[in-house]
């Protein structure tokens, strides 16, 4: 199988699309700026979100479904959270088309709706009027709903994964009776998507908070998780947002506390999208394609039979069949592909491509001598062994293959991560190498503002338990008792 991919350091942003593209993951579609998300992708997706979905409830939450559409009065609401979307709304004006008798088929201007509908870009909108009647008395909270759903926000530039029109999500909306339970939510839920980044994606994460300048609209502080991908740039890989009682404000959302007196209920709200789908090639695949974790991989072992004849493959299957049954009883995922369409050399090319973990290899040879090949995806290395005890050595295996991946990326970012005390070397450092960029800022928007409109660079968070140390602005030499990450990002 010709893989034919541009290498990474040759070109970052082709290597990538190539990828996503050859290792059947995902492709544009013919709706600008939207993708299919192909049958291996969403398997990969799929994986995500069941672990996801899990931790959700473990934490006692509930899944729920909201619509599409959002009347458009519901965004005037709450004035800063449709500044901060207006530019990306898709609207639906019109309920009708017809044929205009020529064999063209046109809007029909007599169908306008009276109120133009939005297609939601989240929906905080229109699950807080609906929280309206669901939230009398302090018996009702706290209540924590997820939503497995689309968004919709029209982008001028996309990338597959990392940015499309369409894209898939989740979207936690929770209320509360005060606001420190409020703040406890947003922080558990910020504490969920580092571990499942972590521990799931094999991928080290910043917790922290943004700044005024990048907070979600509407929220009065966002809390974020940050991931370096192997081009330096940072990747947002999650978000949880305290929301005070703004949208309880504009919703009119009040309960009867204890006391017996009418209160508005505090909210949260957080999500992570199929942009993991991009954070997880990023972070660790290389030039011969993905590298899976291989708690997320949709197939943890392949093995390949190579043979002579019919009666040699007979031979290998019952063989194989013991192998697989003990990786069937381990939870192990596999797949052992006999297929005769195609030669040994091209399965390898195309697990690899497709990041297998585990890739086994098995001949006549080793039908004598009761053994194995065995190749790792993430070192690439490769050795024959015995088959006695098989599936728990690649037990084991997955789990070092696991940590391997981790340390790996781990071991990038703190190369990748460059403490600065002054504008000129944060701009060379900037330029010639990248990554996270540790330095003291003044704290005020303005230079904030200055600083990525200089150099394109953001603040992308500030550290949780951050360590306060005295220092001066690299910008404008104003005291500063903390450093804040700073990265060029996706």
């Amino acid at each position: 199988m010709s893989k034919g991919l541009t290498s990474r350091s040759e070109d970052y942003s082709q290597w990538y699309n190539e990828l996503v593209n050859k290792a059947d993951l995902a492709e544009h579609s013919s709706v600008r700026g939207c993708m299919v998300i192909k049958p291996y992708g969403y398997s990969i997706w799929e994986k995500m979100q069941a672990v996801l979905d899990q931790k959700f409830k473990d934490t006692g939450h509930s899944n729920a479904y909201f619509p599409l559409f959002i009347p458009k009065s519901f965004f005037s609401k709450e004035a800063s959270h449709v500044d901060g979307f207006a530019t990306e709304c898709a609207v639906v004006t019109h309920y009708r088309l017809k044929n205009d008798g020529n064999g063209n088929i046109t809007v029909d201007e007599d169908a306008k709706l009276e109120e133009e509908l939005i297609v939601r870009p989240t929906s905080e909108t229109i699950i807080w009027n609906t929280y309206k009647g669901w939230i009398q008395s302090y018996r009702d909270l706290p209540l924590l709903i997820n939503q497995w759903a689309n968004v919709v926000r029209w982008e001028m530039r996309t990338r597959l994964f990392l940015r499309t029109t369409e894209f898939l999500w989740q979207e936690g909306h929770t209320a509360h009776e005060t606001a420190d339970e409020a703040i406890a939510e947003t922080k558990q839920m910020l504490d969920v998507y580092a571990d499942f980044a972590e521990n799931w994606m094999a991928m080290p994460v910043i917790k922290g908070n943004k700044t005024a300048n990048e907070r979600f609209a509407g929220a009065l502080d966002t809390m974020c998780i940050e991931a370096l991908m192997q081009d330096g740039k940072a990747l947002q890989a999650g978000t949880s947002h305290f929301l005070g009682q703004n949208f309880a404000k504009a919703f009119d959302v009040k309960f009867t506390s204890k006391e017996g007196k009418q209160e508005y209920v505090w909210a949260t709200s957080w999500g992570v999208s199929t942009r993991l789908m991009g954070a997880l090639i990023m972070a660790h695949s290389d030039d011969q394609g993905l590298v899976l974790p291989p708690k997320l991989a949709p197939i943890q072992v392949v093995i390949v039979p190579i043979y002579k004849g019919d009666e040699e493959l007979a031979n290998i299957s019952a063989e194989v069949e013991k192998i697989t049954s003990a990786l069937k009883f381990k939870g192990i995922s596999f797949k052992y592909d006999n297929r005769d369409t195609q030669r040994p050399g091209f399965k390898f090319a195309e697990y690899e491509l497709k990041g297998v973990p585990v890739r086994l290899a098995f001949g006549g040879r080793d039908l004598e001598n009761n053994t194995i090949e065995i190749a790792r995806r993430d070192t690439r290395e490769k050795q024959t062994i015995s088959r006695d005890g098989i599936a728990d050595m690649i037990e084991n295996l997955l789990e070092e293959i696991q940590i391997n991946i981790y340390s790996k990326a781990y071991s990038f970012r703190e190369e990748n991560t460059t403490k600065v005390d002054s504008y000129e070397e944060f701009k060379k450092i900037l330029n010639e190498n990248g990554g996270f960029i540790s330095a003291h800022w003044d704290g005020t928007s303005e230079t904030e503002a200055r600083i990525k409109e200089e150099t394109k660079a953001t603040i992308r968070c500030i550290p949780l338990n951050n360590p306060q140390e005295e220092g001066v602005c690299i910008v404008t030499g104003k005291p500063s008792k903390e450093r804040v990450i700073f990265a060029l990002a996706y």
